[in-house]
């Protein structure tokens, strides 16, 4: 297809604009990584950018020996796996049979879930909600106020409601039951949708953060983004490090230790999602376009 001379400025034009904004995305985290890796006289005189300079691993090694990041960092795999199978499970149960035109009930319902997008009852009644159901200092007060989002449960049941009747006709002629109709066959059709909501879900638990502040008070409970919120506002790290081991605290900057820690923090999700990459672009856009 050939195009004209103003739409090829026009697409241009968007290739610049886009490089820009992926290079914006892009260098904060490559910073990010050159810091975490080089030495103290590097960051000191600011001489890192975009490369690691004199490499240095003190910063990873002061982080793992005098922090409490594992036990986080497994808290965090608790919050998010658990969690995200959680939501998606209870994603799918509602999303169903809010596709199909014969469930009684289908326009109530799908009003009243639309309604919780436009009117919530806000931060203190949650907590109070919380409380009286016994969830606090609990992983259970992060997974089930957020159980199902509205948003991912509106692009599901638009995926499914794409999905050919035929297919459910000559499943229920051969005797396919509900249940078997669901695992055998809707699944394995929808796998781009779950994956692109698999996630968002886990990405959304992997940042948790305002909610693990407000409902877990029990240290060992925290997660990787607390622990590295604290580390930035309080320094409290180089302080141990300070009075335990004053050789290694004299190797490393709250800088280096910093950037350690976010990296720690946003390794596991960039490892993630070129695996699910494939699947995101087009299950969101089937689920949007779609119904």
């Amino acid at each position: 297809m050939n195009h004209t001379r103003g739409e090829k400025m026009f697409f241009g034009l968007n290739y610049i604009i886009l490089f820009i904004i992926g290079l914006s995305c892009l260098l904060p985290i490559v910073h990010i990584f050159a810091l975490s890796l080089s030495d103290k006289h590097a960051l000191m005189s600011g001489m890192v950018s975009f490369w690691p300079v004199n490499f240095s691993l003190d910063g990873y090694r002061a982080l793992f020996k005098e922090s409490p990041i594992i036990t986080d960092f497994k808290n965090s795999v608790i919050i998010t796996v658990v969690g995200t199978c959680l939501n998606m499970v209870f994603t799918i149960l509602a999303a169903y049979p809010l596709s199909k035109r014969y469930f009684i009930g289908r326009k109530f319902y799908s009003f009243a879930i639309i309604f919780t997008m436009l009117f919530s009852a806000g931060l203190i009644p949650t907590y109070l909600l919380v409380q009286k159901l016994g969830l606090l200092n609990s992983y259970g007060a992060l997974w089930l106020p957020g159980l199902i989002t509205v948003y991912n449960l509106l692009v599901l049941r638009s995926f499914f409601e794409g999905l050919p009747e035929e297919l459910e006709e000559s499943s229920r002629i051969d005797g396919c039951s509900e249940w078997r109709l669901i695992i055998q066959i809707v699944l394995p059709l929808s796998l781009p949708v779950l994956a692109a909501l698999t996630l968002f879900y886990a990405v959304a638990h992997w940042n948790s953060f305002m909610n693990v502040l407000i409902f877990i008070n029990d240290s060992s409970k925290l997660n990787l983004a607390v622990l590295v919120q604290q580390m930035i506002q309080n320094q409290s790290l180089m302080q141990e490090l300070s009075n335990t081991q004053p050789e290694m605290a004299a190797m490393i900057t709250p800088e280096g230790v910093k950037a350690s820690g976010v990296v720690v923090m946003t390794l596991p999700m960039l490892i993630v999602y070129p695996f699910l990459q494939r699947f995101f672009v087009k299950g969101v856009m089937i689920g949007a376009v779609k119904g």
